[in-house]
């Protein structure tokens, strides 16, 4: 079993309600829409926007193949994305099973700012 690891002094993760209305575009196409996003801030990274799944349009999302794990946040499963007649494979993360330190991001997903056009 893998070490699980708790935010600290020497690795912070702090996690806070995002103010105001978060969009996710991809091919043209609104993919996520959200005034209920979470932003995640885990030690020098930059901080990431976390989705209620019920606020994306899962249709267009598929489920890959491809996972990874983190000690501080739990096993991560990837999703790529169908819209507009383009495509972008693992685009999108979720720790469906996120260790209780950051519970608070089950059920969310987070979109690659490289792949997918966030405003908010």
């Amino acid at each position: 079993m893998p070490e699980m690891k708790l935010p600290g002094p020497d690795h912070p993760i702090t996690i806070a309600p995002h103010a105001g209305k978060v969009t996710v575009r991809f091919g043209g196409e609104v993919i996520a829409e959200t005034s209920r996003a979470l932003e995640l801030k885990e030690a020098s990274y930059p901080p990431v926007l976390y989705i209620p799944r019920e606020d994306a349009r899962m249709e267009k999302l598929a489920r890959t193949d491809h996972t990874t794990y983190c000690p501080y946040k739990g096993d991560c499963n990837y999703f790529g994305i169908q819209a507009g007649g383009q495509q972008a494979e693992n685009a999108v993360w979720t720790y469906e099973s996120p260790y209780p330190a950051v519970a608070p991001i089950d059920a969310h997903l987070a979109f690659y700012p490289n792949k997918v056009q966030i405003t908010g």
